[in-house]
């Protein structure tokens, strides 16, 4: 006996319910396994980091790595101190948050407040192009147009110098500050804007007085996650302020950071399994801690003045 035709629309719908079903049931295996990969992933970076730098805490004292002030590996005789390749880091981040911050903040003001719908889609695109420029660029533009000019204003600037990768990497972060702190601002409902409009505010005071506060969980966050990816920088340190740790605190000489050394003595000059070698997760894991540190900052911080609206 033939089906009617709404028997087989029937049975076809049926059939089609029927996958959906399954794979509503499978779905949440798949994703859970897509979730589980990034976690096994870190945990293990993490493992590696603790296993190969526990080889090294065995032949070196914690005390001498973290309080020593000489870092000299790689020499006959070796200095395992790494506050030198710390100062560096954290030189490069000042200088990168001197050049990031206020123009990150700046430009999401205008972005959120003062720019024009058309004004904004047009100009956030490009500002967001630059963090998507890969930072080898970056290091070539510190050293072949940054440090010129800063040699040009003071001629004592050495080649490679911690000041010109430190605006260059604060160029690189502005995008991220910029990008965030606009996306909080935004996030602030317009309601307490025509209310303080309402009141006589003028463009400025509704933007500092009422959108800034509102927005200021994100807009530290955004901070300090700019500041974590300065510290965690690499090709441009490398390129551009060269491979000389030490405690001078001068930002017109070479420096190193801890990027940099790993880049460094990873290249393959050093014995795998030797002291030397294990220097670079030691190092390594000393700047995971640096960088989880700020992580979990900007996550208190975020959570600690988050303002809800209905």
């Amino acid at each position: 006996m033939k089906q009617s035709k709404q028997d087989k629309e029937r049975n076809s719908f049926m059939q089609r319910k029927k996958g959906f079903n399954s794979l509503d049931r499978l779905m949440p295996i798949i994703l859970a396994i897509i979730a589980g990969i990034s976690v096994l992933t870190t945990i293990g970076i993490v493992v590696i980091l603790i296993t190969e730098s526990a080889g090294f805490f065995q032949a070196v004292s914690i005390v001498e790595f973290l309080t020593g002030t000489e870092w000299t590996p790689l020499f006959a005789d070796p200095k395992f101190g790494i506050l030198p390749l710390i100062m560096g880091t954290f030189m490069i981040t000042l200088v990168a948050s001197i050049v990031a911050l206020p123009i990150g903040f700046g430009s999401a003001i205008y972005l959120s407040e003062y720019a024009p719908k058309k004004v904004r889609n047009f100009l956030k695109p490009i500002l967001e192009i630059l963090a998507g420029i890969p930072t080898i660029v970056y290091g070539f533009f510190a050293l072949t147009f940054i440090t010129p000019i800063i040699k040009l204003m003071i001629p004592q600037t050495d080649l490679f110098n911690a000041l010109s990768a430190g605006i260059v990497v604060g160029i690189m972060i502005i995008p991220m500050i910029s990008s965030l702190s606009e996306d909080a601002m935004n996030a602030v409902p317009n309601s307490l804007r025509y209310v303080a409009y309402a009141m006589g505010s003028t463009k400025l005071e509704v933007a500092l007085k009422v959108v800034v506060p509102a927005a200021f969980s994100g807009i530290v966050a955004s901070f300090v996650l700019g500041l974590s990816r300065a510290i965690g920088e690499t090709m441009i340190v490398t390129l551009a302020a060269g491979a000389l740790p030490n405690m001078d605190f001068d930002f017109l000489k070479s420096i190193q950071t801890m990027t940099a050394y790993i880049v460094t003595t990873s290249q393959g000059d050093t014995a795998y399994g030797s002291v030397e070698y294990r220097t670079i997760y030691a190092v390594g894991i000393t700047l995971f801690v640096i960088t989880l540190l700020m992580n979990i900052f900007a996550g208190y911080i975020s959570r600690k003045f988050r303002e809800e609206y209905e």
